[in-house]
């Protein structure tokens, strides 16, 4: 097995250096890959003191920084260590001066500066923490988004995922035994979306859920005929009100998220808005 450092350098979180890196690595088996992440690198004495770990773990070095001293010094210093260093963003800016006309603004973090997009983000994080496991649903229609499945088809991480990327997201459990508000099925603004999984899939996961909190796992919140019936319920439900279904049997969280944004993008584009009545179960 193949076996790397990994550096990655920042002037800001280090946010987009990351995914760049994990969309990267995940094209790659059987390699161990050790990261060192080094976020709000600003000045030469920063730098120079991340040089003593990058030249005692050489590797390949991955960065996003704008101040030409500081990544001057970097490329000359990786240079004589014989590492390869790669500013992973150069050919997407330079593409885009050419094609815009304009020299980009080398600011360091300047995609994340304090201006109405990150608190419109901060209020949807806000929002979708309120909002979740059927909370407070007397505001679901100023959501974006609502999520509906039945239990740990992974409502919850995937709410503060889209949240995180400004979307302002309530969940619901669905559960035969106590079926949903009735305002759920009459909603006009926010994009219902069923979540499903497969149900041998969802036994296993809710099984190991169990076993983590020292709980029999010999209960009907595992027992075969009795999840596939909550499946089917559900399903059934989002069919009757012809909401979205994504099964996530297979899926990421990222990729669920991803999916569910272009299914909101395409709803917003075409206009669609929700049903006019209710058509519960």
């Amino acid at each position: 097995m193949a076996r790397i450092h990994l550096h990655l350098l920042s002037d800001s979180t280090g946010e987009t250096l990351e995914m760049i890196a994990k969309a990267a690595l995940a094209q790659f088996d059987d390699s161990e890959v050790l990261r060192h992440f080094w976020p709000m690198v600003r000045s030469q004495q920063h730098l120079d003191r991340i040089m003593g770990e990058i030249a005692a773990n050489p590797g390949l070095v991955f960065f996003t920084l704008v101040n030409e001293e500081t990544r001057g010094r970097l490329e000359e210093r990786c240079h004589t260590l014989g590492l390869p260093a790669l500013a992973v963003l150069d050919n997407v800016t330079d593409a885009l001066e050419a094609h815009l006309g304009q020299e980009a603004k080398g600011r360091p973090g300047r995609q994340h500066r304090l201006d109405d997009a990150y608190f419109a983000r901060v209020d949807a994080i806000q929002f979708t923490i309120a909002h979740d496991d059927g909370i407070a649903w007397e505001d679901w229609e100023d959501s974006d988004i609502i999520l509906a499945g039945v239990s740990r088809t992974s409502k919850t991480p995937t709410s503060i995922y889209l949240a995180n990327r400004g979307y302002k997201v309530a969940n619901i459990p669905i559960v035969v035994e106590s079926p949903p508000p009735q305002a759920l099925f009459g909603l006009r603004r926010p994009m219902v979306v069923g979540l499903t999984t497969a149900p041998e899939r969802l036994i296993q996961v809710r099984r190991n859920r169990l076993l983590s909190l020292s709980q029999s796992p010999d209960t009907d919140y595992v027992q075969a005929e009795k999840v596939e019936s909550e499946v089917k319920y559900a399903r059934r439900m989002f069919a009757d009100n012809s909401w979205p279904v994504i099964d996530v049997t297979r899926r990421s969280i990222e990729e669920t998220a991803a999916a569910i944004i272009n299914l909101y993008n395409e709803r917003k584009a075409s206009g669609i808005k929700g049903p006019v009545g209710p058509k519960p179960i």
